[in-house]
């Protein structure tokens, strides 16, 4: 539960901005998407690619631009589900985490940023992020280290904060929703001068989820300042306070009782069993955030970038999980004979995270010929974060089936936290080449160095390349080489208590090519194969202790369909394909290969005043197998040491749903995720856990805009 003071502090600050001002939509603000009013201007560019305003016919790489407007009609309650909608992506891979965000890109783990730089550096250190402070988010496909440092080989999510304009609008909205969700949102954006304009985003929410006893409860406030000193100097300030108190939905049930049947106990577990003790289960965090940016014009020709961001974040997070590990395929056989004992393990960790980073470039455009036009762009940016953690195990026998919550013992992590740190320098260069307005070449380089407190000092060197003509009636061709590195902190785990060799950094590259189609500026076909190779991957061993990996590639295919009628209709139709094979065959846990999705959404006129819109969409996700031991701690003799069984998490297919009134400056909607309450697991592994996807969620809004 959100303690009351914050409440009180953010209800008092939703309420100081409802003033008489007009109104911003939550969708508006991206740089080239946004909704004034009746004035639509259609997403066309992206900064997430090359870090410049640039077309996105002109790209030679797939970048997926999702505005705001578009998720959360979609029905978005956390950033990952914003992506959902997205060829080659996969959101909320192990089901809804109210602990973190998860998404998958081209069958690999992708890595998130905010405004163009890094903000999460260890799991379960910070909280996640707000989808309503965002006015959009980028996907960038394949490694893309050379505008972004270390990062994902798969690719990276950036998400746009929203910040002020210079048009007085606002907005409040009221939700009400499944699982006794209440929330009110607010968004004002006030300009106080002609060069001079603020804006304060909110959100307070009070709400249970489907696992008994795992709030989801929120206060968020961010504020912003923007002035323009002189036509060509804009400043940019930014700030964030967010407090979660929640919980884990993700409850680690073990294979057999869930996805398998449990022979001896003669019955199935309930899919969103609470593991746990109530009230000492927690997710607690609280992030504070402030940066800025200044962008100045020396002349038509040349533009200095600079943004800074420091981030603060304390989290507690006490949580209970079942020993499904020890033996995968038969947990309670260690225990007894009864099918219904098993091991709990009890983990309570503080933790603290603080991120300072900064990015900073200059951008030259000039002419070599009548028609070569270049976007040279030099760069500079560093990054420093420091990640303590302090924490206590125990562990326990309980009956999974009848558990008495109310002997659960407690815990308390004491004494001095551990720090780890890393510090990141890196210089880059890119010039985007324009050819006879017809082809455009993007050429950059990078190098970084790497250092942590462990000693480790890491460097790398990544390039890519890439081009793309238009040949006529807006058809594209293109083709990219990308390169990406990503240091690993810690080393060898030998499973015995000590350690080896330092973690080498993991690096990627990718080929890629297709073709982009664009016959008219609404509508834009994206078709493209890749193929990445991944070396040095951490794998954890299912006997304990961890590896790396020689070699893991993955190639692929992937369609992105879009078509938009801004306040008429809109299509988009998605899919992509990603098979992965590693040289060592291990515990890797395979994404799906198969990933489709389908989004429609129409207008209609009801009176000169009153508008409906009907939205529906289809997203499926293919089967996925994971492989581990069968036998991880030799417990049974009768079982080959070494030996591997796989287990497979069926395909399932959800539906998602929209129904919205305008009438002047209301707006009542409903939305309707997993519409038909298909009942699926997201990903059973063979390490022996289960998660379970999120059932039917459903929430009703009213919205002023004034």
């Amino acid at each position: 539960m959100v303690r009351l003071k914050n409440l009180a502090l953010a209800s008092a600050a939703l309420i100081a901005m409802w003033a008489p001002a007009a109104f911003a939509a939550g969708a508006s603000d991206a740089a080239s998407s946004e909704t004034e009013g009746d004035e639509t201007i259609i997403v066309t560019a992206a900064n997430a690619g090359t870090k410049t305003e640039t077309p996105l016919i002109e790209l030679p790489q797939p970048i997926k631009v999702i505005t705001s407007e578009q998720y959360l009609s979609q029905g978005a309650i956390s950033i990952s589900d914003t992506v959902k909608y997205a060829a080659g992506v996969l959101a909320n891979p192990y089901g809804r985490d109210t602990r973190v965000d998860g998404f998958n890109v081209r069958g690999l783990d992708a890595l998130q940023f905010r405004d163009g730089m890094r903000d999460i550096f260890s799991y379960y250190a910070s909280i996640t992020s707000d989808p309503y402070n965002f006015s959009r988010v980028e996907i960038v496909r394949g490694p893309a280290s050379v505008l972004f440092g270390q990062g994902s080989i798969g690719g990276l999510v950036n998400l746009v904060s929203k910040t002020p304009d210079f048009e007085t609008r606002g907005e409040l909205n009221l939700v009400y929703g499944s699982y006794d969700r209440k929330e009110a949102l607010g968004d004002v954006n006030i300009a106080l001068a002609d060069n001079l304009a603020i804006r304060a985003v909110g959100r307070v929410r009070d709400s249970g989820t489907y696992v008994d006893h795992v709030p989801d409860d929120r206060v968020m406030f961010a504020p912003s300042i923007r002035w323009q000193p002189t036509p060509d100097t804009d400043i940019v300030l930014t700030g964030l306070y967010q407090e979660d108190d929640t919980g884990s939905t993700s409850q680690f049930l073990p294979i057999v009782g869930t996805f398998r049947p449990n022979l001896v106990a003669g019955q199935q577990l309930d899919r969103y069993t609470f593991v746990g003790k109530a009230g000492w289960d927690r997710y607690n965090g609280r992030s504070l955030q402030g940066g800025g940016s200044i962008t100045h014009n020396f002349s038509d020709n040349i533009r200095l970038s600079l943004k800074a961001r420091y981030i603060d974040s304390d989290l507690e997070y006490n949580t209970h999980y079942a020993d499904s590990y020890t033996n995968p395929t038969n947990p309670y056989a260690v225990y007894g004979t009864d099918g219904r004992t098993i091991g709990l393990y009890a983990d309570a960790s503080d933790a603290r995270m603080n991120v300072f980073s900064t990015d900073n470039n200059l951008q030259f455009t000039f002419n070599t010929g009548a028609n070569i036009e270049h976007k040279l762009l030099v760069g500079l940016d560093y990054s420093w974060n420091k990640v303590g953690k302090r924490g206590v195990l125990g562990v326990e026998m309980i009956d999974i089936y009848d558990i008495d919550y109310d002997a659960l013992q407690e815990y308390d992590p004491t004494g001095p936290y551990a720090y780890d740190s890393q510090k990141q320098l890196g210089i880059y260069v890119q010039d985007q080449i324009r050819l006879y307005d017809r082809v455009s070449v993007v050429l950059g380089a990078r190098r970084d160095r790497v250092t942590s407190s462990a000693g480790n000092t890491d460097h790398a060197t990544t390039f890519r390349a890439g081009v793309i003509g238009e040949i006529g009636a807006g058809i594209s061709p293109f083709f990219s080489y990308t390169e990406s590195f990503l240091p690993i902190a810690g080393s060898i785990d030998n499973g015995d208590g000590t350690f080896g060799d330092p973690y080498r950094p993991q690096t990627g590259t990718q080929y890629e090519a297709g073709v982009k189609w664009q016959p008219e500026p609404n509508t834009l076909v994206t078709v493209t194969a890749f193929r990445i190779k991944e070396q040095n991957r951490v794998l954890y061993l299912a006997a304990g202790g961890t590896a790396q990996s020689g070699e893991l590639s993955t190639k692929g295919f992937e369609f992105e369909a879009s078509h938009t009628l801004p306040g008429d209709f809109e299509l988009l139709v998605n899919y992509g394909y990603s098979k992965l094979k590693s040289e060592t065959n291990t515990s890797l846990d395979y994404m799906p290969r198969h990933t489709a999705s389908i989004w429609s959404a129409k207008t209609f006129g009801v009176t000169d005043s009153a508008q409906l819109r009907l939205g529906a969409g289809v997203v499926y996700n293919g089967k996925s197998v994971s492989t581990g031991l069968l036998d991880p701690y030799g417990l049974n003799p009768a079982i080959p040491a070494g030996e591997l069984y796989s287990l497979v998490t069926p395909s399932r297919t959800t539906v998602d749903a929209l129904a919205e009134v305008t009438w002047e400056k209301w707006r009542f909607s409903l939305n309707a995720t997993n519409l038909l309450n298909k009942q699926f697991f997201a990903s059973c592994l063979a390490r022996g856990d289960c998660f379970m996807g999120a059932p039917r969620n459903v929430m009703g809004t009213v919205g002023y805009r004034f």
